[in-house]
C-alpha cells in the first residue's frame, strides 16, 4: 500500500497574519489538488495538505515554497493530527467548534474511495466526541467574544439599534443562530446576492433578519448600530464599497472576523475598529487558553486511545 504522507504550517509555525495570507493564496486550487487525490486543509490559522506519496512528490515546491513547514506520516499519525485538530486543539482559540466543521467540509471535493477521505471522516467524528467527553469546550468562542464587546460598547441600559452582518457564510450563520444581535432592534445581513441567499434562509423559522445590499448601507449615519464582518470573500472593488458604505454609517464599532482585515489604515483612524490581531481581542482568547490549556494532554490522550479501539476494531 502506497504510503500517506502529510505536510503542513499553521499559526504556531508562523504568525497568524502571515498565516492568513498565505491560505488566501491556495485555496483557489483547492478543486486542482482534490482531482489529484490531494486533501486540502486550508483556514485562517493552516494550510495542510494530506494524500499518498507519488500525488505529494512535488507539494513543498509549489504550496510551501516560501515558508517553513513539518512533514507527518502514516495513517496513524495523520489521524491523530486531524482529529486533535477537529477538537480544537490545533485552534488559536483552544475548544472552538467551528474548525471541526471546516474539516468536515474539506473532504467534499474528495473521491470518497480514498485512504485519506476515510481518514478524515472518522478523525472529525473521534475530535468532536473527545472534545465532548474531556469537556474540552471554549468559554469564549467567536460568538461570546462578540457578545462582550457589544456589552462594553453599549453600558448603562444603553439600547442598541441595528446589528449589521456582512457575511452570510458558515461563521456569520452560526454567529446570528447564537443570538449574538439579541440586544438589538433589528439585524440586517449585507449581502451581494440577496435573492440566493433568501432562499438559503427559508429554513431559519426561528431567526428574524433582513437583507440589505451594501451600497444601501450607510444612507445616514447610526452611532448606535454595529457591523460585524464575517467574510473572507471581499475583493478590491467589494473592498471599496464596503469601506464607503461603513464610513457613511459612522457605527458605534466595526468588529473584524476576517482573516485578512477588510478595511484600510485610512477608514481604520475614523472609527472605532477591532480586529482578531488587536489586544481587545486577544486577551479574550487567552483568558479562554488559559483555563483550557491544563486539559490539552487529557484531549490528545484520549484521541489516541479512540483511534487504536478503531484500528483493532477494524482488524
Amino acid at each position: 500500500m502506497t504510503r500517506l504522507l502529510g505536510f503542513y504550517v499553521d499559526h504556531h509555525i508562523t504568525s497568524p497574519s502571515a498565516m492568513a495570507q498565505h491560505s488566501a493564496k491556495v485555496k483557489p486550487i483547492a478543486n486542482d489538488l482534490a482531482r489529484n487525490g490531494i486533501l486540502l486543509v486550508a483556514t485562517c490559522l493552516r494550510v495542510e495538505v494530506y494524500g499518498e506519496e507519488p500525488a505529494l512528490r512535488d507539494i513543498d515546491s509549489t504550496i510551501f515554497s516560501d515558508t517553513s513547514y513539518e512533514r507527518i506520516e502514516g495513517a496513524a499519525a495523520i489521524a491523530q493530527r486531524l482529529a486533535e485538530i477537529a477538537s480544537g486543539a490545533h485552534s488559536q482559540i483552544l475548544g472552538e467548534a467551528y474548525v471541526s466543521d471546516q474539516l468536515a467540509k474539506s473532504i467534499e471535493r474528495l473521491d470518497q474511495n480514498l485512504p485519506i477521505f476515510r481518514i478524515v471522516r472518522l478523525a472529525v467524528d473521534v475530535g468532536r466526541a473527545s472534545r465532548k467527553r474531556q469537556q474540552f469546550i471554549a468559554s469564549f468562542n467567536y460568538d461570546q467574544i462578540v457578545r462582550d464587546i457589544i456589552a462594553d460598547r453599549f453600558q448603562d441600559g444603553e439600547l442598541p439599534d441595528r446589528l449589521y452582518m456582512i457575511g452570510a457564510g458558515m461563521l456569520g450563520r452560526e454567529l446570528i443562530k447564537s443570538g449574538v444581535g439579541e440586544r438589538f432592534r433589528s439585524t440586517i445581513i449585507v449581502t451581494r446576492n440577496p435573492k440566493n441567499l433568501r432562499k438559503r434562509l427559508r429554513t431559519w423559522t426561528d431567526t428574524e433578519v433582513s437583507l440589505m445590499r451594501p451600497a444601501e448601507m450607510g444612507s445616514a449615519s447610526e452611532p448606535l448600530s454595529l457591523v460585524l464582518i464575517a467574510t473572507a470573500d471581499v475583493n478590491n472593488e467589494y473592498q471599496n464599497v464596503l469601506q464607503n458604505a461603513i464610513l457613511r454609517l459612522q457605527p458605534r464599532t466595526v468588529v473584524d472576523l476576517s482573516s485578512i482585515p477588510v478595511l484600510s489604515d485610512v477608514a481604520i483612524r475614523r472609527l472605532n475598529y477591532v480586529t482578531m490581531y488587536d489586544e481587545e481581542f486577544l486577551l479574550f482568547i487567552a483568558e479562554n487558553n488559559k483555563k483550557l490549556a491544563p486539559k490539552l494532554s487529557a484531549v490528545r490522550s484520549d484521541i489516541e486511545a479512540t483511534l487504536l479501539t478503531a484500528q483493532m476494531t477494524r482488524t
